[in-house]
């Protein structure tokens, strides 16, 4: 059987979330890349729903705004007073006027919810001709769910809040995940009338349920086949334990797609990562945003990647980059950090301790070791000296570095921009680079060396240094052969 398309998906995340103990609204904390509302409406586009609402409240203008940039296609709907759950779905019904088909009701709180598990939900919804069905699910500890009271034919004749189950309830282990399959038009009638008569005097979406069934019309179930799927986050502990787990699901998808993971205990991979087959990633690495990893690239150990994007054959250790775009066949680290803006050609090289931003390197340059190389076009193969920086800011403004084909920079440069260094010309060691090097010239821009001779010994007497002197003055004269006579 093919999935109905739901006519409507409610994502209800208006709440406060105090268990949080954070600023932030508790639907907006993230986790492997996502807020967590934005991975509830993930799932639910799955389903290709014909309208995509979401019902906020508390912090609105800050979940208003996130959603404005991450879920152009949600409808916000304001609930001005947080009066229970089936409030919320009223307030939403009569935002969106009448809906004919089936409505889908979640939560924002629920990042490990498959669009599959949805999609199943909505089989059996159809399947059995409910006018309603609650997604379900048997659980260890189902401490602080509303519960599934059935009859002794197994229908559901009412799902019961913790605060106000007796203790047989209490003991009962199926509870209700807070997601609902609902014929439209009967959902709008039921939710009007439903009271607040509870111990929380709030309107509870589970009351329609009931309603229903006492109007003749058919409730149903379908439980989950993982509980763990449709457990909320309502806490940091219970954050750290859905983000391990949708971990786990990233991995071993990119696993079974061809990607090698090297130690995925120690490794940790948004959900808009992308990875070719063939790719291997090594420990302690993270990958974050939009990162791209081609084919046959190595990345890590100990590396963090972030909207980045790594060619082809490229290895990159010990790095961290930050929207930077390395070429294929290309070599980072170890040590290096990349900063947005870099861009590094086909075998290029940024080696150990470089740090560069917004700079292009050519393909097959190099920058081996301890440099910082900041604004700069530089050709290709050139080769930068150790210990170099591209002096780019006077104090209010950033200026540029150009550095030609198959340039040889000396070693301990700083190349003072704006300056051009031509096509093939080399600078010397030590030198200060404040103006335009022509293509194949030798710049140097360093004062001569004077030797002191017997400085040490007359200005540092008795010291370490000074006794090394006289005693390095003294040794020739002390190991010369002794003049002798012809035989």
């Amino acid at each position: 059987m093919s999935v109905p398309r739901p006519a409507a998906v409610i994502v209800l995340a208006a709440g406060e979330g105090t268990r949080m103990k954070s600023n932030t609204p508790k639907v907006l904390h993230e986790l492997c890349g996502r807020a967590l509302v934005d991975h509830m409406l993930a799932a639910a586009r799955g389903l290709d729903p014909e309208q995509l609402v979401v019902v906020i409240g508390h912090a609105r203008d800050q979940v208003e705004s996130h959603l404005a940039t991450t879920a152009p296609d949600a409808l916000p709907v304001v609930q001005e007073k947080q009066n229970g759950t089936g409030h919320a779905v009223r307030t939403a019904l009569e935002a969106v006027g009448d809906i004919r088909g089936t409505v889908l009701v979640t939560y924002g709180d629920t990042p490990l919810l498959r669009t599959a598990t949805l999609a199943a939900l909505l089989e059996r919804h159809a399947a059995d001709g409910n006018a309603v069905t609650v997604l379900t699910a048997e659980v260890p500890d189902p401490t602080g769910y509303g519960r599934i009271v059935r009859d002794a034919g197994g229908a559901v004749l009412e799902i019961v809040e913790e605060k106000d189950a007796s203790p047989e309830q209490r003991a009962i282990h199926e509870m209700n995940s807070g997601v609902y399959a609902f014929d439209g038009s009967l959902l709008a009638d039921g939710v009007k009338r439903v009271g607040a008569a509870n111990a929380q005097g709030e309107e509870y979406l589970t009351d329609v349920l009931a309603i229903l069934r006492e109007d003749g019309h058919r409730v149903g179930a379908h439980v989950a086949s993982d509980y763990v799927e449709v457990e909320g986050v309502n806490d940091r502990v219970q954050l750290a334990f859905a983000r391990r787990v949708l971990n786990d699901r990233i991995l071993q998808a990119h696993m079974r797609a061809g990607v090698t993971i090297i130690d995925p205990a120690s490794t940790w991979i948004d959900a808009e990562v992308r990875l070719e087959a063939d790719a291997v990633i090594h420990p302690a690495t993270q990958l974050h945003g939009s990162t791209r990893v081609a084919s046959g690239a190595e990345v890590g150990p100990a590396t963090t990647l972030t909207d980045t994007v790594v060619g082809a054959d490229a290895v990159v250790r010990n790095a961290v980059c930050d929207r930077a775009e390395i070429g294929a066949q290309a070599s980072v680290g170890p040590y290096a950090y990349l900063r947005p803006g870099t861009v590094l050609g086909r075998k290029s090289k940024i080696g150990t301790f470089v740090e560069a931003k917004n700079s292009s390197v050519g393909e097959g340059s190099k920058i081996p070791h301890l440099s910082y190389v900041g604004d700069a076009t530089i050709g290709t193969g050139s080769n930068i000296g150790a210990a170099c920086v591209f002096v780019n800011y006077d104090g209010i403004n950033k200026h540029r570095t150009v550095v030609g084909d198959h340039v040889r920079v000396g070693s301990d440069n700083m190349l003072v921009a704006p300056v051009t260094i031509g096509d093939g010309a080399y600078t010397a060691a030590g030198s200060v680079i404040t103006g335009d090097v022509p293509p194949g010239a030798m710049a140097v821009a360093r004062s001569k060396q004077r030797n002191i001779e017997g400085w040490v010994v007359r200005r540092r007497p008795g010291t370490a240094s000074a006794k090394a002197a006289e005693q390095a003055v003294a040794e020739p004269d002390e190991q010369a052969e002794p003049q002798t006579g012809a035989e």
